[in-house]
């Protein structure tokens, strides 16, 4: 069982990240290969409307004509058993890198033949992990964008989750930012009450997606 996490924060070792590796802790524990990729690492463009993934004789390959700094990233998800994806939320959505990784990934992966098609092979399954300063009680204005993101993998065949972890800290020290709109106090009680509960949740849904 092959596992890759993309991750899709600038940071590789903040809310996000520490996300993504429990769930691969969580994939680890059931005898999974797992590996992270940090796509701030690399440089590439989202999807430039080439259409070579369109055209009859290669249209359903699973195969992006672009050669970049994402292709083989591309390749090694498309030989994998289970895609982690993790972003924060910017501006009322994932992180650029993010948004053109998936550009590329998932058109590649559907035609537009009537019934549309997607990709052939095996499934992948997948969850997504946002991470957002919003507070939880306003879970309801960010639910369209994660249950959208989330469903979009679908085209990847596979079953699809999401885990949403709120009211995350942006800084180690908040005393040394203008941040007088956030409440401190409020970040430290879900820091220590729900975040542990988040990267519990994050462990078992590696676990559980490894397992299938």
């Amino acid at each position: 069982m092959k596992v890759i996490a993309i991750n899709g924060s600038p940071r590789k070792d903040f809310s996000t990240a520490a996300l993504l590796k429990q769930a691969i802790s969580g994939a680890e524990s059931v005898g999974a290969e797992v590996e992270i990729i940090h796509l701030y690492d690399y440089a590439y463009r989202g999807c430039t409307s080439c259409f070579a993934c369109k055209r009859k004789e290669n249209a359903g390959s699973g195969h992006c004509a672009m050669r970049d700094g994402l292709s083989p990233i591309l390749e090694k998800v498309m030989a994998c058993d289970v895609l982690l994806l993790g972003s924060p939320i910017y501006y009322s959505d994932v992180t650029g890198m993010m948004r053109s990784f998936m550009e590329r990934l998932l058109f590649m992966n559907m035609t537009y033949d009537n019934p549309m098609r997607t990709a052939p092979g095996k499934n992948i399954s997948s969850a997504f992990f946002f991470t957002m300063n919003l507070p939880k009680e306003g879970e309801h204005y960010g639910m369209p964008l994660f249950e959208q993101n989330s469903r979009s993998l679908a085209l990847l065949g596979g079953t699809t989750e999401y885990l949403a972890s709120f009211d995350t800290y942006q800084f180690d020290d908040y005393s040394k930012y203008a941040a007088g709109i956030f409440d401190v106090a409020q970040k430290e009680r879900i820091r220590t009450e729900q975040w542990p509960l988040d990267c519990r949740r994050a462990y078992e849904i590696g676990a559980r997606l490894a397992s299938k």
